[in-house]
């Protein structure tokens, strides 16, 4: 092997122990993929061999879910994590494991489905920030806070790309291993900035991973998907994903997903829905079928999809989950959570003609407790019934402000209420005044 490991090894052994603020944690952007395992290998084989009353300095292991990652790589990572922190604690090594997911209000069903958010393009590409930026991003300035400042250890390598090479080029500190991050008091160490692609791989064949098994599944991945790993993303200058690489199965930004065709073409036919579902976002984003002819501020359309749009890509994505489930029960492509905060989202929209449980229990042909309120919102829909006399309209107005009051409630954010019930009594007069 032409690449010296001794030296990588030695650097960073030096680095943990002499960096002038030895209270700065390691942060290590894990992703699953070839680059970022060489990297946790290095450091990890590095730091066993300092003395255990000398590895002080904290090292977290932190790996982003934008709870719309490809399910097959989902399951190798979720492996992968396991075997590190339980290695980990059995080696007595300074070493954490978390796990970082967006916010419920962040999800990209509750920002699609639930908002009306246009499948994301590379002129609105509204997710990268979101799903993963923001959560990994909350997690180093909680440990800047806690300990003043953070290293953040990246698999980033010159040779992948021009542009990364430039970004990495633009922040470096000359003569120093680290280079000045976008946030206050974090700062990048690129261990292996200078390895090409070749060099990756015959190490990760060569040397197993120090937390057990081979590196023999993430080879296979790699070889039958035909594609590269999405990067941790941490800021803007980070390329968030090519034309082929593992990422969000869901991803409308390239016009192929390469890898999970690669996948399907090798046996995983499982995951024909997500292509079809994927398919279709790419299809109907721009037809004005699909949109309000309003934007959000107000300006004239396309605006965010419309009420029939949303509930069609609620259904056909729960169909995809039920088809998927079939052969593979524990993939999630939406939680329980995600449609509770969906259907209020469609609430303070003033969206009412579709509900949440209605499309659900369509689809599973069950039932879907959305709240522990439900049993008692019957009730008092049978009692308005009756307190309204019959007069529909007048039943469906006062059923829909009440489910402003709900959602408002739910969020435990109850600003813009009253100005929300206005709107919709406003609309009610002026349609019966038309009619």
């Amino acid at each position: 092997m032409s690449l010296n490991i001794n030296f990588l090894q030695s650097e960073i052994i030096d680095q943990y122990l002499y960096d002038e603020n030895s209270t700065r944690p390691w942060i290590i952007g894990f992703s699953g993929g070839k680059d970022s395992t060489m990297l946790l290998q290095l450091v990890w084989t590095a730091i066993k061999k300092i003395p255990k009353e000398l590895r002080n300095r904290e090292i977290y292991v932190v790996c982003n879910d934008t709870l719309v990652e490809n399910p097959k790589i989902v399951q190798f990572i979720e492996r992968t994590l396991k075997s590190v922190q339980k290695e980990a604690v059995a080696q007595d090594m300074p070493i954490q494991v978390h796990q970082t997911t967006p916010r419920l209000e962040d999800t990209f069903w509750v920002n699609l489905i639930g908002k009306g958010y246009p499948a994301p393009n590379n002129l609105f590409r509204w997710c990268t920030e979101r799903l993963k930026i923001s959560p990994t991003t909350r997690f180093i300035l909680d440990k800047v806070s806690e300990k003043g400042e953070a290293i953040i250890l990246l698999g980033t390598r010159s040779d992948e790309s021009a542009s990364r090479s430039r970004s990495m080029k633009k922040h470096e500190i000359h003569g120093q291993r680290l280079r000045k991050h976008i946030l206050p008091n974090a700062f990048v160490y690129a261990p292996i900035k200078d390895v090409i692609t070749d060099e990756v791989w015959t190490y990760l064949l060569q040397v197993n991973p120090p937390w057990g098994g081979t590196n023999r599944d993430l080879v296979t991945l790699y070889r039958n998907a035909g594609g590269g790993d999405c990067p941790l993303v941490i800021d803007v200058s980070t390329p968030s994903c090519g034309n082929s690489r593992f990422g969000c199965w869901v991803c409308t930004v390239v016009k192929q997903d390469k890898s999970m065709a690669g996948l399907i073409d090798t046996g995983e036919d499982w995951m024909e829905p997500l292509v079809d579902f994927r398919d279709t976002l790419v299809e109907t984003r721009d037809n004005p079928m699909y949109r309000q002819g309003v934007r959000k501020n107000g300006g004239e359309g396309p605006g965010p999809y419309n009420e029939f749009a949303r509930a069609l890509y609620l259904q056909k994505l729960l169909e995809a989950q039920k088809a998927i489930n079939q052969v593979e029960p524990e993939v999630q492509l939406i939680t329980h959570q995600e449609l509770v905060a969906i259907q209020i989202t469609w609430y303070r929209d003033s969206l009412f003609k579709f509900k949440v449980s209605d499309i659900y229990n369509k689809v599973y042909k069950s039932q879907i407790n959305m709240s522990s309120h439900d049993e008692k919102f019957r009730r008092e829909e049978e009692l308005l019934k009756k307190s309204c006399d019959g007069n529909a309209q007048d039943f469906e107005l006062v059923q829909e402000l009440l489910a402003l009051q709900k959602s408002k409630s739910l969020m435990v954010r109850k600003r813009g209420l009253q100005d929300d019930i206005e709107k919709r009594i406003q609309d009610y007069l002026a349609t019966n005044k038309r009619n």
